[in-house]
């Protein structure tokens, strides 16, 4: 595909103006959850050959939450695409005012391999439903998926609204060198800062969505067996390979044994006793991956897990106690089944060192004080969460989703992924029936008093 003839070939097919229209829309919409209904199948197992991913964690985790973001952009697009009328200011009498969303262009979409089908086709839906034309840059990380989605956008779409870009490093950087009207990037931090400034070249919107390392802080009011279970479930999905996965764990000394010991309970019983062996179980993306992965964990803090097959790529669920913050499995994003966990003696503790770290995309709190709660929610700077449970908050069309400072910037999600890929143009239309002469010169005392009245 030659990527600077498909750009000029979307803005052309853009500027006749079909996307505009909202039946189009939603009848393109349609078409793609069509598309996967019939290729479900297919995508599942693409997911097992790129991650390993059993068909209950494929439809749980990417195809079933494409599904439910479709049916409910489908059930508000009209809604949205509206015009909204807001109050006209006394002194601009008299006028109606009023928003309205128009699409950006052609808009540009790089998606990476850990969820490779779900965040991919989430923002997908939110561009199109904004009236986009659209590139898709699936991850080279994996291909199975990659291709999959080639094949359900060539059968729902022409080349000239939506086409897909497959390849590498070569291929993104071909991308990025072109003028896009909207870029919407989710990866990891050192590539979404090279996005970033490519994009300031043409002054190009961006979204990135990144990640970063994000806390579980369990204190001694939380119900331990409960959060243990929800902490290992957080852990264990897709392996680790999770841009809100938990990251690392922050605990109250005082039941930082009695929390080990129920958290090693559930994440045995969660995988059957040996994940290495478990067909259910999600493996490391690629020897790379696996390596690096490997690489974090110091043998003398493992109190679970620690070992990994490099046949399969698959790592056993681990645990790390005693780490410090100068151990190397706190200097990354671990994207992996390895869990650090640091205790602390005060609230004010981890309170403090989540500030003194760059904002995570999530944080997740597990405790049943009310004013702990509200401390977070007010002090602590991070993307999105959970109280008393992990991972779940991105699992809406009613809420936004995004990062805040180094884990992104831009959120989407329903109807945030429509204003995402939309601009609001502010609109006021003015009565022609009579013309106030207050704003013209010349000024004059009865003038000033008029203005005076009516803006305070």
């Amino acid at each position: 595909m030659n990527i600077e003839s498909t750009v000029a070939a979307q803005r052309a097919y853009f500027l006749k103006g079909e996307t505009l229209d909202v039946a189009f829309r939603k009848d393109a919409l349609r078409r793609l959850r069509e598309t996967i209904l019939l290729r479900e199948a297919q995508i599942n197992d693409a997911l097992r050959q790129d991650l390993g991913k059993y068909p209950s964690e494929s439809y749980m985790c990417e195809v079933g939450m494409t599904l439910s973001e479709l049916s409910y952009t489908l059930a508000h697009l009209g809604r949205w695409a509206r015009r909204h009328s807001v109050l006209t200011p006394l002194a601009q009498f008299h006028a109606r005012s009023f928003t309205v969303h128009n699409p950006y262009g052609v808009v540009l979409i790089m998606s990476p391999w850990n969820y490779p089908f779900m965040l991919t086709m989430e923002p997908l839906i939110g561009a199109l439903a904004a009236g986009n034309c659209v590139l898709l840059k699936p991850s080279a990380y994996a291909p199975a998926t990659s291709a999959v989605i080639r094949e359900i956008v060539s059968a729902c779409f022409p080349q000239e609204y939506v086409a897909v870009v497959e390849g590498g490093r070569k291929e993104n950087q071909a991308l990025l060198e072109q003028r896009f009207d909207y870029i919407f990037f989710t990866g990891g931090v050192t590539v979404g800062k090279e996005v970033m400034r490519m994009a300031a070249e043409h002054l190009t919107p961006v979204s990135l969505e990144l990640g970063g390392k994000s806390p579980c802080v369990v204190d001694a009011t939380a119900k331990l067996d409960l959060a243990a279970k929800r902490l290992a479930f957080g852990k264990l999905l897709n392996c680790g390979q999770t841009c809100v996965a938990p990251d690392y764990l922050l605990i109250d000394r005082r039941v930082k044994d009695e929390f080990i010991a129920l958290l090693k309970k559930h994440l045995l019983a969660m995988t059957g006793g040996d994940a290495l062996a478990n067909d259910q179980y999600v493996h490391m993306i690629n020897r790379k991956h696996y390596d690096r992965v490997m690489g974090l964990i110091d043998p003398e803090k493992v109190v679970l897990g620690g070992q990994g097959d490099p046949e399969t790529l698959r790592i056993a669920p681990t645990i790390l106690d005693n780490v410090t913050a100068d151990d190397a499995v706190m200097q990354e994003e671990i994207f992996g089944p390895v869990l650090p966990v640091m205790s602390y003696d005060s609230l004010d503790e981890a309170v403090d060192f989540i500030r003194s770290r760059e904002h995570p995309l999530a944080l997740y709190l597990f405790s049943e004080d009310k004013r702990t709660q509200e401390r977070f929610l007010k002090s602590v700077p991070f993307g999105g969460g959970c109280i008393n449970d992990t991972i779940i908050h991105l699992a809406t069309s009613r809420m936004g989703f995004g990062g805040v400072g180094h884990s992104g910037m831009g959120s989407y999600h329903g109807k945030k992924s429509f204003e995402t890929f939309s601009h609001e143009k502010s609109i006021v239309d003015k009565s022609t029936w009579m013309d106030m002469p207050v704003r013209y010169m010349p000024y004059s005392s009865l003038k000033d008093k008029l203005l005076r009245m009516f803006l305070r």
